[in-house]
């Protein structure tokens, strides 16, 4: 099989190299008819694109790595999935790191990753604020953070979704069905993100004069393995409780079953809200009341705003909110 050049490719197409080089690359000007032409005698000939030579002469390894903390989570892996298809489409390969919320698995990837010399990071959720320093390199690699503070805002480009305003929705719909003593389950280990939530709730109670006690109004939750136990207890303690806004539809849906273990029916005795509206929730019983992320655009202004900062023609420093949207179903639904 003969083995075709990028100057083969530019008599077969009847375009300059240059031109070739630039449908390649997907950058600078040519029509659509001349792309077309140029990727059909791409496809005819069988022409491979020497990516180690394209690296050393543009020195970019075309590669992104991601961080993220939990790939089996639903929300996190159709993010990380939307991410890769647009940076693939843009011409990037990524590294999906998994960091299983390890700090020292975290640092073991970011050093990996700085070997491979990608082109940038791509930092999603946390519990700690994110900090390069940690990680030695002679180059300084441009990363963006999603839903996780980064130590150092001067340096990066913060996205998250508008935590606050979903929180405030949930609270504020729960308070409408009719649910007056409220209360919001959240485990110990907080990100950005849940804190967000946890003041968007607090500040919600307190507009309503409802006012907001730790003990009282936060069911705080250790493990997955000690839930059961520990809303044993706060109902216990707290037996008038009559709505939950969880921070995350698992912890809602395990909150549920307990509840129907229990004696006590959603909605009829409890309402119940979720966040992040995985699929599950429109299928279970009673169906999820749940806010939802819009992931599509995340990924969009994630791509966009690495791409922008690997070209250094945008301005660190910023924090991107993108809005939420509550999606009411019968766990919160009045009687």
């Amino acid at each position: 099989m003969k083995k075709y050049s990028i100057k083969d490719i530019a008599r077969l197409s009847g375009v300059s190299v240059a031109t070739v080089s630039r449908v390649i690359n997907n950058n600078g000007r040519f029509s659509e008819e001349t792309r077309k032409k140029v990727l059909s005698v791409i496809e005819e000939t069988n022409y491979k694109i020497n990516y180690s030579a394209k690296s050393l002469r543009m020195n970019k390894s075309f590669t992104i790595g991601i961080l993220v903390p939990d790939i089996k989570n639903y929300f996190f892996s159709d993010l990380v999935q939307k991410i890769e298809e647009i940076l693939f489409e843009q011409g990037y390969t990524t590294i999906i790191c998994n960091t299983a919320r390890n700090a020292e698995k975290e640092q073991a990837y970011l050093q990996i990753l700085q070997a491979k010399g990608v082109d940038g990071l791509i930092i999603i959720s946390g519990v700690e604020a994110f900090s390069m320093n940690a990680a030695s390199s002679e180059k300084k690699i441009p990363y963006i953070c999603i839903d996780r503070e980064p130590q150092d805002k001067s340096k990066t480009i913060f996205i998250s979704s508008n935590h606050y305003q979903g929180a405030e929705a949930a609270t504020e719909s729960l308070i409408a069905s009719g649910a007056k003593n409220l209360a919001i389950a959240l485990y110990n280990r907080m990100s950005s993100a849940s804190r967000s939530r946890l003041s968007g709730f607090e500040e919600t109670l307190k507009k309503h004069q409802l006012g907001f006690d730790a003990e009282k109004n936060s069911l705080r939750i250790s493990s997955d393995d000690t839930i059961n136990q520990e809303l044993d207890n706060f109902l216990k303690n707290n037996p008038t409780v009559d709505g939950f806004f969880s921070t995350n539809d698992t912890l809602a849906m395990k909150l549920n079953s307990r509840l129907k273990k229990i004696g006590k029916n959603v909605p009829q005795d409890i309402k119940m809200i979720g966040f992040d509206d995985t699929p599950y929730g429109e299928y279970s019983s009673p169906t999820l009341s749940s806010v939802r992320q819009n992931t599509q655009q995340l990924a969009q202004k994630t791509v966009e705003s690495l791409l922008k900062l690997m070209d250094s023609s945008t301005t660190l420093g910023e924090t991107i909110l993108i809005p939420v949207e509550l999606i009411v179903r019968e766990s919160s639904s009045r009687i």
